[in-house]
């Protein structure tokens, strides 16, 4: 069948917090926080009062303490049965979990974790700046996983930020683009290796993840992919995009044929796209709350697991754990192996 270009681009959609996705993604949220300055405890520094505390998903003054009572963020909660993706773009995220891992992250820097046959995290936003502003923005993505992996050990690893390639490309007046290269690849350019259970770990998935940057007026060209895969694209800051005939102002989602490539042209601001890619998995989803197996009976026993053995437990003093302000950015694992980013060795 032959489609005119513009029907290379369908299922246009404004976005909000929660983004729609598509199998074998299960979950987006883009979280954009200014958060005031922080206390000595790196809590904010602004009164609460007003906020819905525990459950405050509401933007007021610019931000919001989502399930966090003192820090921002999201104590201690359970997950079972797929793989969170968290990408921040700036700010930090302070990391604790049932098997004893830890760390702290931000500014570029993504955590790729398995939750598998279960395990309880914290991802709190922790306020280092006291004197001024401490702006937030992050994606985290829910992957799922096959029935075959669902009960797989959980795992964790950080992709930091100075690691995670970046293909650039420049259009023929000079204008440039480039692409962050969190899974897949593009023009050989590969992303780092994924969790070795992920869906995302065998190349024939064709899973991928990738942040655009397009400069004002650069023309940028998404590759075609394979057949099966299933091609979303999220333009989530900037001023107006023309695809394929179509123009397309911030704040819409797309999708994309997956046999043929199209043309970005950008307009007259900086514009930030992100892509999510993937063949699906032809399995029943059955998903409630944190958890996310192939059955009813599944869930329940999901449930019934967390309520007898709390996934390991929780190894820490609060449930909302933070670390020193003066920390820098690291991750420490179950072995008790301490990870760095090379310039913080």
């Amino acid at each position: 069948m032959k489609y005119m270009k513009q029907d290379n681009i369908f299922n246009i959609r404004p976005l909000g917090f929660m983004w729609h996705v598509a199998n074998p993604f299960i979950f987006c949220a883009h979280h954009r926080d200014i958060y005031p300055p922080g206390n000595a405890d790196l809590s904010p520094q602004a009164s609460l009062e007003g906020r819905n505390i525990g459950q405050d998903f509401q933007l007021k003054d610019g931000w919001r303490m989502y399930h966090g009572k003192t820090i921002p963020g999201f104590p201690e909660h359970p997950h079972r049965g797929f793989e969170t993706i968290t990408i921040v773009l700036e700010g930090f995220v302070d990391h604790s979990d049932s098997w004893g891992q830890t760390g702290r992250y931000g500014m570029g820097d993504v955590q790729w974790m398995t939750a598998g046959e279960g395990l309880q995290h914290s991802e709190m936003f922790p306020l280092l700046n006291t004197d001024k502003e401490n702006p937030a923005e992050l994606f985290q993505l829910w992957l799922n996983l096959p029935k075959e992996r669902k009960l797989t050990k959980p795992y964790f690893k950080m992709l930091w930020n100075e690691e995670i390639p970046v293909y650039k490309t420049t259009d023929k007046n000079g204008n440039s683009s480039e692409v962050k290269v969190i899974a897949g690849e593009i023009n050989n350019v590969r992303a780092p290796v994924p969790a070795p259970d992920s869906w995302a770990a065998f190349p024939e998935n064709n899973v991928a993840v990738w942040l655009l940057k397009l400069d004002p007026y650069a023309e940028f060209t998404v590759p075609a992919s394979p057949d099966k895969a299933v091609k979303h694209m999220y333009y989530y800051r900037g001023n107006a995009l023309e695809i394929e005939g179509v123009k397309l102002a911030s704040g819409n989602s797309f999708e994309i044929r997956p046999n043929t490539e199209i043309t970005l042209n950008n307009g007259d601001a900086q514009s930030y796209l992100l892509l999510l890619q993937g063949n699906p998995i032809h399995e029943p989803i059955v998903q409630y709350g944190p958890f996310v197996m192939n059955s009813q009976a599944e869930i329940r026993q999901a449930f019934d697991d967390y309520n007898h053995t709390q996934f390991g437990g929780w190894p820490w003093h609060r449930p909302d754990m933070i670390h020193p302000r003066e920390e820098k950015r690291f991750a420490k694992y179950a072995d008790g192996r301490i990870e760095r980013p090379n310039d913080e060795m």
